[in-house]
C-alpha cells in the first residue's frame, strides 16, 4: 500500500472499531464499503439511528425549507402522468423520502389533479426504520408501502422521485499513478487504532474499466469518484422505463459533466466533519456526476433530459408564481420567511445552481415540464 497524505481519525467509536477489527482480517476498505457501513450499518450507521434533518439535526434539505418544493414536484408529476397516457394504476415511488415532507406537499397539491391522485400508488424506497416511522405518520393518508430496493417496486407505469438520494449512495475512489489507477481505500493507521486513507500499490483494471471515458487520460495525481451502485439503479430504471413506461425526477447537488477531483464530505450538526472520525455520526455524500447517471440510464434504453439548475428548473415549473399566491395571505414575518425560502433554492449563491434536476425518462415520451430543450447529449 502507498501513503496518502491525510493524516488518520484517531479515538474510534464503536463502528470504528467493528470497521478496524474488519481490516484487521479482511485488508483495507474500498471508500465505498466505508460509507455503506458509516451510513446504514443495522445498529450503529447513521441513517439507521437518527433523524438527520432540520436545524436540530446536521442539514436542511429543500422540502424542509418550504413547502412550495413539494407542492411543484407533485403538479410535474400530475403532468408526467398525463404525457405517460393517464395509467390507472400508476406507480408513484420516492427514493430516500426523509421524513416524508416533500411527498406530504406534492400529495396536498395534487387536490387539482384528483384523477391522478386516486390513481397513484405510493411505494417509498427507505432503509432507515426511524425514519420509516416517521413517514408512516406523515403520509398515513396515502397508504404507502415500504421497500429496501428499487428491485421490489410491483410491476407497472412508473413515476420517480429522488431528491438528494443520489449523493448518499457509495462512492469508490482511483488515483492516477504512472502505469494506471490505484484505488483508494481506507486503512488502520500507523498506531493501530486509527483510521486513515491509503493507495492500493498496484494498478487496477477492474478500476480503470469504470473511469469515465472523458476522464481516461486524465493526468498522474488525479482523483476520480465513481458511484457504481447509481449507474446500476440508471440502468434498471432505464430498463424499467423502456418497457413499461415511466418517468423519473432526480435532484442532487452535483456537476453536469463528468471530471476529476474529492468531492467526498462529512457533516455533522450543519458543520463539515472529518470524514474518517466517529463513523456512524457524520452524514456522508459526493456530488453526483449526472453524466454518466443520464449515459447509463440511456445504455438501456431511456432518454435522460437535463441536467438544469434547481433555479432554473423551479422557475420554470412556476415557484414564482406560487410565491406569489402565498405572500398575499401571509403576514409580515411569513412573508419574509417565504421570500427567504424561494431565495435560498434559486439564487446562484445558494442552491440555485449547485443543485441540479435531471429526468429520465421513457423515450417516447415528450419533454417532461421544465426540461424543454434540454435534453440530454
Amino acid at each position: 500500500m502507498a501513503g496518502s497524505s491525510r493524516p488518520a481519525a484517531s479515538g474510534l467509536n464503536e463502528l470504528g472499531r467493528l470497521l478496524a477489527r474488519r481490516i484487521r482480517l479482511a485488508g483495507p476498505l474500498s471508500v465505498a464499503d466505508y460509507m455503506a457501513e458509516a451510513l446504514g450499518h443495522p445498529l450503529h450507521g447513521y441513517y439507521a439511528t437518527r433523524d438527520p434533518f432540520g436545524a436540530g439535526g446536521d442539514f436542511i434539505t429543500a422540502p424542509e425549507i418550504t413547502q412550495i418544493f413539494g407542492e411543484l414536484i407533485g403538479l410535474w408529476c400530475a403532468d408526467g402522468w398525463v404525457r405517460m397516457g393517464r395509467p390507472d394504476p400508476v406507480i408513484l415511488a420516492e427514493l430516500g423520502p426523509g421524513r416524508g415532507t416533500l411527498m406530504a406537499d406534492a400529495l396536498r397539491a395534487l387536490r387539482v389533479a384528483p384523477e391522478f391522485r386516486r390513481a397513484l400508488r405510493l411505494h417509498l424506497l427507505e432503509t432507515s426504520p426511524v425514519l420509516r416511522q416517521m413517514q408512516a405518520k406523515t403520509l398515513a393518508d396515502a397508504d404507502p408501502r415500504w421497500h429496501h430496493s428499487f428491485a421490489t417496486l410491483p410491476e407497472g407505469p412508473l413515476i420517480v422521485i429522488a431528491n438528494e438520494f443520489l449523493d448518499a449512495l457509495p462512492i469508490r475512489q482511483f488515483v492516477r499513478g504512472e502505469k494506471g489507477w490505484h484505488e483508494r481505500r481506507v486503512a488502520l493507521g500507523s498506531d493501530g487504532a486509527s483510521l486513515t486513507f491509503a493507495l492500493d500499490a498496484t494498478a487496477s483494471a477492474a478500476g480503470a474499466a469504470l473511469i469515465p471515458t472523458a476522464l481516461g487520460d486524465a493526468p498522474p495525481g488525479s482523483l476520480v469518484e465513481v458511484r457504481p451502485a447509481a449507474l446500476s439503479l440508471a440502468v434498471a430504471i432505464g430498463k424499467r422505463f423502456a418497457t413499461e413506461g415511466g418517468l423519473g425526477l432526480f435532484i442532487d447537488y452535483g456537476h453536469g459533466q463528468s471530471r476529476c477531483g474529492e468531492t467526498l464530505q462529512a457533516v455533522r450538526a450543519h458543520h463539515r466533519h472529518d470524514v474518517l472520525a466517529a463513523p456512524g455520526d457524520a452524514d456522508l455524500t459526493a456530488h453526483v456526476d449526472f453524466a454518466a447517471f443520464a449515459e447509463a440510464a440511456a445504455s438501456a434504453g431511456a432518454r435522460a433530459w437535463g441536467p438544469l439548475p434547481q433555479g432554473a428548473f423551479l422557475t420554470a415549473l412556476g415557484l414564482a408564481e406560487r410565491a406569489s399566491a402565498l405572500l398575499k395571505r401571509a403576514t409580515p414575518s411569513q412573508a419574509r420567511d417565504i421570500e427567504s425560502a424561494c431565495r435560498r433554492l434559486i439564487d446562484p449563491a445558494e442552491m440555485g445552481t449547485l443543485f441540479k434536476a435531471m429526468a429520465i425518462a421513457d423515450p417516447a415520451l415528450s419533454a417532461p415540464a421544465g426540461f424543454g430543450g434540454s435534453e440530454n447529449t
